[in-house]
Formats: structure tokens, C-alpha cells, sequence
């Protein structure tokens, strides 16, 4: 019995530590402060990401944020996958890890698991684009509130995401044909 507990608890310490670093950060990497959820909160379109295995052969790509009966946000996000020639959809919940004002947060589409959420870049004046990271470089996102973004802005976030170690060569801009 007592070798039973001993590997329960390694076991849990083990499944905590791998939690933990869903939620991380990249260590170049800082997230926004002066955060308004608020203003974030509505649709964003998927101006590019990397390639995971939850988003591939997805288009027209949309993620809408609203506030959840706990406090915390509920997160839709929403593509359509031209293979099967329907639409795809994930409803999942987010919750701040700190303070309220800073632009980082755990998302869930899958039960108690959770991944890292940093918003690292952010059109401060009008919120109208974003960049997120995840727990490591592999994943990253930038979003806008139209299905397209600025040229030089675009740039300038891919530059940054490069400098951060971003293999910005693999980014996916997918199409936003509004089908």
C-alpha cells in the first residue's frame, strides 16, 4: 500500500510539472500589461499561425471571446476545413494566471488541461491586432479584428516573433473567403 501511495504522488507531482509547463511562458518572451479584457472580448480572425495538428487544413478562422458566468472567458473558435467542406468548431474556457491586467492566461478545450495563452503583442489604442504564444516558440498566433492586417504590421509582429525564436518560416496565413 505504501508503494502505491509513493507512485500516486510522483505521479501527481509528475502531471503537475508537465501542467505547469503548458501554462509557461517562453523566457525571451514578456506578455502585455495595461491589459483590458473588456476591449479584447468579440470576434478576432486568424491573420497567421504555426501548423498544429488542431487547426490543420482549417480556413476562414475565427475566435470569439465572451465572458462565462464564472468570471472567466469562454473562447469559440471556429474554421472551416475545405477537405471535408464543413465547418469545425471548439468551444473551450480561459482564465487569467495573474493579475487581471496582464495579458496572460490558461485555455481548456479538453477537460482539466490547460495551455498557455500570452498575448505579447497588442494594438493598444484600438485592439484591432494581437500576437499570442504559447507555453514554447512552436506555437504562435496573430489575429486582427478584420480578415486582414496591415502590411508593415504584419511585419513588424513577424520580426518579433522571430527575434523571440519563432520559426516564423513555417507560419500559415490562412484564407479568409468568408464562405
Amino acid at each position: 500500500m505504501k508503494k502505491f501511495w509513493f507512485s500516486l504522488r510522483r505521479f501527481s507531482g509528475f502531471g503537475f510539472l508537465c501542467l505547469l509547463g503548458c501554462t509557461g511562458i517562453p523566457d525571451n518572451a514578456e506578455v502585455v500589461n495595461n491589459f483590458e479584457l473588456d476591449r479584447y472580448l468579440g470576434t478576432w480572425y486568424e491573420i497567421a499561425r504555426m501548423d498544429h495538428r488542431f487547426e490543420r487544413g482549417l480556413s476562414n478562422v475565427q475566435a470569439q471571446y465572451s465572458m462565462r458566468d464564472d468570471g472567466g472567458v469562454r473562447v469559440l473558435n471556429r474554421g472551416y476545413n475545405d477537405e471535408k467542406n464543413e465547418w469545425s468548431e471548439a468551444e473551450g474556457r480561459a482564465y487569467f494566471i495573474d493579475s487581471p491586467d496582464t495579458g496572460r492566461l490558461k485555455v481548456s478545450f479538453f477537460g482539466p488541461f490547460y495551455g498557455a495563452y500570452n498575448i505579447i503583442d497588442l494594438d493598444k489604442e484600438n485592439y484591432n491586432y494581437a500576437m499570442i504564444i504559447g507555453p514554447d516558440t512552436d506555437y504562435l498566433w496573430i489575429l486582427a479584428r478584420q480578415p486582414s492586417l496591415d502590411p508593415d504590421v504584419l511585419q513588424r509582429l513577424i520580426d518579433k516573433a522571430s527575434k523571440l525564436g519563432v520559426a516564423t518560416d513555417g507560419l500559415i496565413f490562412p484564407a479568409h473567403d468568408q464562405r
